[in-house]
Formats: structure tokens, C-alpha cells, sequence
């Protein structure tokens, strides 16, 4: 069950305060969603990414973007067919993120060896420095998301999350 951005996440708390009709108490009311999976992940979710630009924010670089750039540094040589399969991203939307990455000289785009109709992937030595800095920051905004939870909790946690994951 997928859980659309809302008016009033895309809004400013101007905005926000102005639309809003609080009940009794001053709180809105939320019925059942405050009870389910998907709209808690989806909180959970813009937290992640909020977080996730503050610790990368000179960058420009999306979490998504860090996923790609991360596999291509983890298999040198990969398809972008592969690496589609692999992040889970069609083939046209996987071919704008590459021009994209490619564009800012992060990614090297050659031709296969092994098929003449696809490329093998690989980051640039600029890619390569990007990720050197960002792996760190990303991994302490990481631990910054659960430090409230125990190393068990944690990896718990990360077992859940993958269990759900294929439960489609």
C-alpha cells in the first residue's frame, strides 16, 4: 500500500497552519494510520531522506543516486541492465540516472567487452573521491537514524525491514 506525499509534507508551516482544523485537543486526528506499516515506514521514510540530504547537502547526490553510484563502485564493469535489475529500476529511468551521474563526471560509461550492445560501468577517479567522502558521512547519518536502538534492536530492526521487503 503505497502512502502519496501529502499537501501538507510539500508545503511550508505557513502553509500548513493555515489549512489546518485541529480537533479538540489541537491535534489532528488520524484515525487508523497512526496503526499501520505503511504509513509509519512512509514517516520513516521522509526522515531517512531528510536526514540523508543534511549529511550530504554540498552534494547533491540523492539516496538513490548513492545506491547506484555504491554497486557500480562494488562491480566494477556492470551493465546498466545488471545494475537496473539489481537497485530495482527500470531500464529508461536507470538510463537517465546514469546520463545524469555521467554528466557530472562521476561515472564512466564504456563499452562492453563481453557485449557489444551494452555498457560497462565503472566511477570515475571524481566518483571515486565523491564516494570516499560520502561513504563516512552517510554511514554516521545512518547510525544517527537508530541510536536510540540497541545493536540487536538494530539488526532486528534491519531483519524486519528485509522480511517485509519480500513479502510483496
Amino acid at each position: 500500500m503505497a502512502f502519496p506525499v501529502t499537501d501538507n509534507e510539500r508545503s511550508t508551516p505557513a502553509d500548513r497552519r493555515s489549512r489546518l482544523r485541529p480537533g479538540k485537543n489541537g491535534k489532528l486526528a488520524l484515525g487508523p494510520l497512526p496503526e499501520l506499516v505503511g504509513y509509519n515506514l512512509r514517516k520513516a521514510q521522509v526522515a531517512v531522506f531528510q536526514s540523508f540530504q543534511n549529511a550530504v547537502a554540498p552534494h547533491d547526490i540523492t539516496p538513490g543516486q548513492f545506491g547506484v553510484l555504491i554497486m557500480i563502485r562494488e562491480n566494477e564493469g556492470l551493465s546498466q541492465s545488471d545494475l537496473g535489475t539489481a537497485v530495482g529500476i527500470d531500464r529508461s529511468t536507470m538510463v537517465a540516472v546514469i546520463d545524469r551521474l555521467e554528466s557530472r563526471g562521476l561515472v564512466i560509461r564504456a563499452p562492453s567487452p563481453n557485449d557489444r550492445r551494452s555498457y560497462a560501468l565503472r566511477l570515475s577517479p571524481e566518483g571515486q573521491k565523491l564516494m570516499d567522502e560520502l561513504i563516512p558521512r552517510v554511514q554516521a547519518h545512518d547510525q544517527g537514524m537508530v541510536k536510540d536502538l540497541s545493536p540487536e534492536e538494530q539488526a532486528q530492526f534491519i531483519d524486519f525491514l528485509r522480511r517485509v521487503s519480500r513479502s510483496k
